[in-house]
């Protein structure tokens, strides 16, 4: 029987907090989009209930009936000084921020910045879907650098893909720490990224949106915060670090060469995000950290009982626990089961999953499993995952 790792002592693991009664109360996406009898581990909802600083902020929004339009700067004010704590990062400067909706949305400005229309914009595949959504939908060209295959960027397949583009603007939209590999890049390979950029004048624009979510004595390297990287925009949020998604609001952030480009951005992007959302994400930066790292230490212990159960119960399936991210990338290749193993880990076994065939090059016969929730549920997804193959894995224990 494989054992389920015991919380520590101190801040209590909110992976833990949550039944699954009480979660399929839910209305959003994750507990909406399938029928009952389906155990979501897709999407990146998190199974955890809010830090309280985060419900304290927004109830007493409510109570003063705040809910107007965001001002001021006080949530860069606390990511500069997360920033400054967590990575060693002191030259994120609110003055070169602007707070925008989402970090999706966030980059599509920033690709409105400095692209136009048909021009190029290279990303590492297997990468998020939205990557290839979005910068479609912009009228710009993906270009893919697919990453090696122990999930790491390759020099030489950026620089071919970059020498590809024939000059021209173009831009590289970086996912870091990266999903679904869960990659954390290193200060020296970004030192590259930003090297080869700098040669072929690609413009550099960094999803750094989970940032915050590192595994234990892995360290974060912010993108802007590379010698050379400058020209480097970026964006970051509050949202995946703590469960905000529906709490609209993130940050733009422009290193010293690429402010005048953040001032061309239209005042109305402003707009967009949610006074509320700014006001729970500014609280858990400032005063949501203990609740981050009971997190992390929880989500650690699940990359450990991932591995395990799926070392007992379905060996081929190739995993590596991920450097940072809640997100879980399987090669299941070796099981058969053809470029979308996702379709029958849910028809047989009612388990959803991401397919990785949206990911991109790299993503076919792959799933993406989303281990922030508890270990009992955990648990039974790959218990479903392996009644899907037509095994039997053992009885819950007494």
């Amino acid at each position: 029987m494989t054992s389920i790792p015991q919380e520590k002592p101190g801040e209590p693991n909110p992976l833990r907090a949550l039944t699954l009664d009480r979660l399929r109360c839910r209305t959003s996406m994750k507990w909406r989009t399938y029928p009952e009898d389906v155990l979501p581990v897709w999407v990146a909802e998190m199974d955890v209930p809010l830090a309280e600083p985060v419900v304290r902020a927004v109830n007493d929004a409510m109570e003063l009936g705040d809910t107007g339009y965001p001002a001021g700067t006080a949530y860069a004010e606390a990511l500069a000084a997360f920033a400054a704590k967590r990575w060693g990062f002191d030259g994120l400067d609110a003055a070169r921020t602007a707070i925008v909706p989402d970090v999706m949305l966030g980059v599509v400005e920033m690709l409105k910045l400095v692209t136009g229309p048909g021009d190029p914009v290279v990303v590492n595949s297997p990468v998020y879907p939205p990557f290839y959504q979005f910068v479609t939908h912009l009228d710009r060209r993906v270009v893919e650098a697919p990453l090696a295959p122990d999930g790491r960027i390759e020099p030489d397949v950026l620089r071919a893909a970059f020498r590809g583009l024939r000059g021209g603007r173009a831009a590289y939209l970086l996912c870091s720490p990266h999903n679904p590999t869960g990659t954390v890049h290193t200060a020296e390979e970004l030192t590259a990224v930003t090297a080869l950029a700098e040669r072929y004048g690609v413009r550099v624009v960094a999803d750094e949106i989970h940032a915050p979510l590192t595994a234990p004595g892995v360290g974060f390297v912010p993108y802007l915060s590379v010698p050379g990287a400058e020209r480097g925009l970026s964006l970051m949020s509050a949202s995946k670090a703590w469960n905000l998604a529906g709490l609209k609001a993130a940050l733009a952030v422009a290193g010293p060469g690429a402010a005048a480009d953040l001032a061309r951005l239209p005042e109305e992007v402003g707009h967009g995000p949610s006074h509320v959302g700014v006001l729970a994400h500014t609280a858990a930066l400032t005063d949501g950290t203990a609740w981050l790292d009971a997190l992390l230490a929880g989500l650690d212990e699940n990359r450990r009982l991932l591995a395990a159960l799926l070392d007992r119960h379905i060996p081929e399936i190739r995993y590596r626990p991920a450097e940072a991210t809640y997100l879980a990338w399987l090669d299941c290749r070796a099981l058969g089961l053809g470029d979308d193993p996702a379709e029958t880990f849910l028809e047989r076994g009612r388990v959803a999953v991401n397919s990785g065939i949206p990911f991109g090059t790299g993503g076919a016969g792959h799933v993406r499993l989303n281990l922030a929730t508890s270990p009992e549920v955990l648990t039974e997804a790959v218990h479903r995952m392996a009644t899907a193959l037509g095994r039997t894995p053992p009885p819950p224990p007494p």
